[in-house]
């Protein structure tokens, strides 16, 4: 992945962002040392970032979609209020039981609910409306998981999707993944339901709020 700003520049936002809660720093030891695409961790300055949204939205309902090993999960759950509910889908057995495990060392883990399978089957059968989304899966299904999302959130919601800049290749996206997503900034970009805004954050986040 390429980096968009200096490397210390980043290590120096990440610094001064809220911390990073012991469980959290732990998981993404265990990440580092037991996965084979550590990188796919939402690191700690996105972890924050996506933690004040929540705040920001005053959220209580909140999908995910794409889990990992429960790093964003577990850092937005930590924003939400002591009622809130977040519903997170995934595919893969393994790394989820890792998210699994940690969640439940958290008082906040009690607010995840994962719901193992393809996104777009579990949310067939997952109504809204939802105050805040986050997808970060399989970057050939974007444009799906779009058109799934948006309508199940409430007027007012909020939409972020990771990965948008995709290295920078969107800029001459080649292969399916970046195809995919260039084609889903064009989509968001001109979507009527919702006003946009695409952040240099780590590797791009657009942010869609719902009209």
């Amino acid at each position: 992945m390429k980096t968009f700003i200096d490397p210390a520049v980043d290590a120096y936002a990440a610094a001064h962002c809220a911390k990073e809660s012991p469980l959290l720093k732990a998981l993404v030891r265990q990440t580092r040392l037991t996965t084979a695409a550590p990188q796919m961790q939402v690191g700690r300055l996105e972890g924050a970032f996506l933690r004040l949204l929540v705040r920001m939205t005053r959220a209580r309902r909140v999908l995910e979609i794409g889990t990992f090993t429960g790093y964003s999960a577990l850092a937005m759950a930590e924003g939400l209020p002591s009622g809130g509910r977040l519903v997170t889908c995934d595919v893969d057995p393994v790394a989820t039981a890792l998210a699994r495990k940690y969640w439940s060392k958290s008082a906040h883990g009690r607010k995840i609910e994962l719901r193992l399978g393809p996104a777009l089957d579990t949310l067939k059968r997952l109504p809204g409306p939802f105050d805040l989304a986050f997808i970060d899966a399989e970057k050939t299904n974007y444009l799906r998981y779009w058109e799934a999302v948006v309508p199940r959130m409430r007027r007012g919601g909020l939409i972020a999707v990771d990965n948008v800049l995709w290295s920078g290749s969107v800029l001459a996206p080649k292969e399916p993944s970046a195809r995919t997503i260039a084609a889903l900034n064009r989509r968001a970009a001109s979507d009527r339901r919702v006003e946009t805004a695409l952040l240099t954050v780590r590797d791009g986040v657009l942010l869609a709020w719902k009209r």
